[in-house]
């Protein structure tokens, strides 16, 4: 419920309701008189063992504490989860230049992503040219439509193939149509206006969309439900940031002050902590299935997480959705892509820019940021592995973690196939400020944040040169021609103008540059 009550917060700070509330409206814990819908996992036919989960009554006792188990976990030998047999999201099509390529990383793998106008669809090609291998990402489409590498020229077709070669002579054999002069393609669909791939380009793979779709999420698809999305690139590695997605236990600390959260019955402290009952229902290699108090969730391996709660108010049926795709990029770098699908106040998200609800939540991520990149290097000292062993996690609040982290060693080995590029130590950490940048890590990356920005440093310059020139204008102009109280005026004006930039400047730079948090205020 702390996750579903907070939800306003989290998706749409700017305009957090002030009026009361009718009692059945997230009020005390409804959920569990709900029939709940469960989305199911394709399972494998093996024999299955049930886990007891952990008493929520109180310890006494100093014998070493078992964390919260799945209730039911599958017996499956040896299985092996494949990295590169999964689809994964790139970004969100709404923050896609269809002017530009566009580079993005996943498992490692550098690509880019780019508007074929000739076949209308977006492709998805190994960010290197066979020539010298520089960067495609940093080129052009040029007046026909092709992926022109701005090196040497070379300029590519939708399938990979070389179009022209400036520099070969038009008489000389024709080199462009070799294979070594291709470009390596990615199967790439479009789904829930997100750009999926899949992280293999053998030739085998060309039809996989045939035999194998991205997760399928129906409220995404759902036309009375809103979808506003985003994008982050994350400064540590996709284990923590899924783990820490799955943990509403950790709301009412890290996120003091900006997110809402339930006051419990028997208040503890000032944040408002409370025990959370938790629990993981089902664990295969496919992911597992999660119960909260306040509704259900699924972790669909390996990106998405899932948490939703249906409730009824006032004799209105109300679904409200997290939904979290998180992408592994490499050691240490993740990114998240987040939208929050509900049925109801649909119309504020067309009143409300989307840039304005985006500062609220990147002040979220910021706000418990340095935390988690600290924390990563510390599980990474002790060992991903060893994790169970080295963290104290003995109540029901912990579960979802527990189970992913028990999916993430049982089938993945406790570590992400890099396939041989990483050595598996993670980047040295950057100053503060670098580690917590939102212009390169969300701005450049957002659409709309991306215009706001461009039109807010306009104004400030327009309002610099507006008190600039209404000094000037005062100082160049007669005693005689102006009346002091004209002149008083635009010496006021010159004022509000130069202050009004100061603080833009700011508000810039606080909400697009940097914004620390300070947990001990």
């Amino acid at each position: 419920m702390d996750v579903l009550k907070a939800s306003p917060t989290i998706v749409y700070s700017p305009y957090i309701p002030t009026t009361t509330r009718n009692k059945t409206q997230f009020s005390k814990p409804i959920f569990h008189n709900l029939n709940l819908q469960l989305p199911c996992f394709t399972r494998n036919g093996s024999k299955s063992r049930l886990f007891t989960t952990l008493s929520s009554s109180p310890i006494s006792t100093t014998e070493s504490i078992e964390p919260p188990m799945p209730e039911v976990e599958a017996e499956v030998g040896k299985e092996r989860f494949d990295w590169y047999s999964q689809w994964y999201p790139v970004m969100p099509v709404c923050d896609l230049d269809k002017r530009v390529p566009h580079g993005k990383k996943v498992l490692g793998i550098d690509l880019v992503v780019w508007w074929d106008k000739n076949e209308n669809e977006w492709k998805v090609f190994d960010d290197t040219c066979p020539h010298r291998l520089a960067p495609l990402s940093e080129g052009r489409i040029d007046q026909w439509g092709r992926l022109q590498c701005v090196y040497h020229g070379w300029c590519f077709g939708g399938n990979g193939d070389c179009k022209i070669i400036p520099q070969a002579p038009v008489d000389g054999p024709p080199v462009h149509t070799f294979k070594k002069a291709c470009v390596a393609v990615y199967p790439s669909v479009v789904q829930h206006d997100i750009v999926w791939v899949w992280p293999n380009a053998d030739p085998q793979y060309k039809d996989i969309i045939t035999k194998k779709k991205p997760p399928y999420i129906p409220v995404l698809d759902d036309p009375s439900f809103s979808k506003l999305m985003g994008n982050r690139d994350i400064p540590y590695g996709y284990e923590v940031l899924v783990e820490n997605l799955m943990d509403p236990a950790h709301v009412p600390y890290a996120h003091y002050g900006i997110m809402r959260t339930r006051t419990p019955t028997v208040k503890v402290d000032r944040e408002g902590g409370r025990p959370l009952d938790m629990k993981v229902k089902k664990l295969d290699i496919n992911g597992f299935l999660g119960k909260q108090d306040w509704g259900s969730s699924n972790f669909i391996a390996p990106c998405i997480f899932h948490a939703f709660a249906d409730v009824e108010v006032d004799q209105e049926h109300r679904r409200f959705s997290l939904i979290f795709m998180c992408v592994p990029v490499s050691p240490g770098n993740s990114r998240l892509i987040w939208t929050f699908p509900r049925n109801f106040g649909v119309r504020i998200e067309k009143i409300v820019p989307r840039w304005i609800i985006h500062i609220g939540l990147n002040l979220i991520v910021d706000s418990d940021l340095y935390l988690l990149h600290v924390q990563e290097r510390k599980i990474m000292e002790i060992g991903a592995t060893n994790w169970q062993k080295a963290c104290f996690v003995p109540t029901k609040s912990d579960a979802l973690v527990v189970g992913f982290r028990r999916w993430f060693n049982k089938y993945a080995g406790g570590e992400i196939d890099w396939k041989g590029k990483y050595s598996g130590a993670l980047p040295p950490s950057p100053p503060r400020e670098q580690l917590m940048d939102r212009y390169w890590s969300h701005v450049v990356n957002c659409k709309s944040c991306s215009t706001a920005h461009k039109g807010l440093k306009a104004l400030e310059v327009i309002l610099q040169i507006m008190s600039v020139g209404l000094i000037g204008i005062v100082a160049v102009t007669k005693q005689n021609m102006i009346s002091m109280v004209v002149k008083t005026t635009m010496v006021s004006m010159a004022i509000v103008c130069f202050a009004a930039s100061k603080w833009l400047a700011h508000f810039i730079y606080k909400n697009f540059h940097y914004h620390d948090y300070n947990h001990a205020f």
